[in-house]
């Protein structure tokens, strides 16, 4: 369980974080929406301690975020920015190996390898392995990432934007092998998302954010109404029955 109380990130004397009381269980897929600056990675980064909070408290499974120490930590939650600035002369596989670091520091076991080719095999990156970054696509390398965080073998997992550079096939992919991941491998994860139609389709919870705040938490059911996304995003949606669950529509 992920549990923020009072939690709040000063920008400004105009412009301000929280405060954020909020509890995500363990287990399943947790979706962050809402508009731009919302605050969605902010509170994301938080959580993943990349970022300081001015005030309040986050803990992860009973640990204090703010307390407990790095290499500790580091075997408990992982995450991937937005921002990835990895030397591109990296192999796949070696991508994929930073993920062992909190473990192996940076000397990989026979174990540490096994688990290396498990996450590869299951983003289905087994024949990109040996390839350099520079060598892929956008989608490509973004799976790559994806795979090294799981390689970290963390039960908590967040994601900032993971479907960034991906089509409407690989973002379908991205979305199953990460639904995957929290069925078969047992993760939390909590996933930041610009596409109200894949948190409905994928998550088991939806938080909206708008304006610092947290506005909205419940289930895909509660959140797909008209009313409510009206209200988060300032225009008019409208949730519809598709043939998978509710769909919005705002176009």
């Amino acid at each position: 369980m992920i549990t923020l109380d009072g939690v709040r990130r000063n920008y400004s004397n105009e412009v301000a974080i929280g405060p954020l009381d909020l509890t995500i269980p363990a287990g399943g897929v947790t979706a962050l929406i809402g508009p731009n600056g919302a605050g969605k990675s902010t509170l994301l980064t938080m959580i993943g301690r990349l970022m300081g909070m001015d005030s309040g408290a986050i803990a992860i499974a009973g640990n204090d975020v703010a307390r407990t120490p790095s290499k500790h930590l580091a075997r408990i939650v992982s995450i991937l920015r937005q921002e990835n600035h990895f030397i591109t002369r990296l192999t796949v596989r070696q991508l994929v190996g930073f993920g062992r670091f909190p473990y192996s520091k940076g000397r990989l076991t026979v174990d540490d390898e096994k688990i290396i080719s498990q996450a590869i095999d299951f983003l289905h990156l087994q024949d990109l392995e040996g390839r350099y970054l520079d060598e892929l696509s956008g989608g490509q390398r973004q799976r790559a990432y994806v795979a090294m965080v799981l390689a970290q073998d963390t039960e908590y997992v967040l994601l900032d934007e993971p479907l960034n550079n991906l089509d409407m096939r690989h973002g379908v992919q991205m979305m199953q092998h990460l639904r995957r991941a929290a069925e078969e491998l047992g993760r939390t994860i909590v996933i930041v998302l610009h596409d109200i139609n894949f948190a409905a389709r994928y998550a088991d919870r939806i938080c909206a954010m708008k304006n610092g705040a947290i506005v909205e938490f419940g289930t895909p059911q509660e959140i797909m109404q008209d009313d409510v996304l009206t209200r988060v995003f300032d225009t008019p949606v409208q949730v519809i029955d598709g043939p998978h669950g509710p769909l919005a529509v705002y176009y």
